[in-house]
């Protein structure tokens, strides 16, 4: 399968999980994001290699970079390889003394460790499609087009909460053309894990239909 590469946009507070992060990620060469909800422990060590932050003593993923380093271990490359019920599946790509090798991870800490390594992000269309948000920028305004399907994320640079237009647990009492006004509002406003739950409150109204 084709590889798309990805860089990381925006490190934020989780909108409806307040002990949880966002990390989303855009294609390369595109206008597509792709949201992931985080832990805070992985969401501080993306932040400190970003940050270029030196901490006293080092974290654990620093821990892993120096291990990796210390026997002549180079992180490649990162794939965030597959998405099942929500959720995001990673794999380190690794290569020591002319042989590769591939080690399963939790995506969050694959990405703690691709900035630590400044190696490529990359992913799959497949996944993209499915859990994907494809941004257009028309006349040099930045709006939002549609949204796929995801359970995970939300993005923008502040750490501030964003006002939600509506309560997911009172989307059921929407039409679907409400829910399709309401998924373009709060698109606009970035708000991606309330659209990503809009986008599963039409897409479970289609199936049932």
């Amino acid at each position: 399968m084709k590889k798309i590469e990805l860089d990381i946009v925006a490190l934020s507070h989780s909108v409806t999980q307040s002990h949880n992060y966002a990390v989303v990620l855009g294609e390369q060469h595109g206008t597509r994001r792709l949201p992931i909800v985080i832990g805070g422990f992985e969401a501080q060590a993306i932040a400190v290699a970003m940050e270029r932050m030196a901490p006293n003593r080092p974290l654990t993923h620093d821990l892993f970079k120096n291990a990796f380093e210390t026997f002549s271990i180079d992180l490649k490359e990162v794939i965030i390889n597959n998405l099942l019920d929500g959720i995001f599946y990673a794999r380190l790509v690794c290569e020591r003394n002319g042989e590769v090798y591939e080690i399963d991870s939790r995506t969050s800490d694959a990405l703690a460790m691709a900035v630590r390594f400044n190696c490529p992000i990359y992913t799959y269309e497949f996944i993209l499609d499915a859990a994907g948000v494809v941004l257009e920028e028309p006349e040099g305004s930045s709006t939002t087009k549609k949204a796929s399907t995801t359970r995970s994320g939300s993005s923008g640079t502040s750490s501030s909460p964003k006002q939600r237009p509506a309560k997911a647990a009172a989307l059921n009492t929407y039409s679907v053309e409400e829910l399709t006004r309401l998924l373009e509002d709060v698109l606009g406003k970035e708000d991606y894990e309330q659209a990503a739950k809009i986008r599963d409150e039409i897409n479970r109204r289609k199936e049932e239909g």
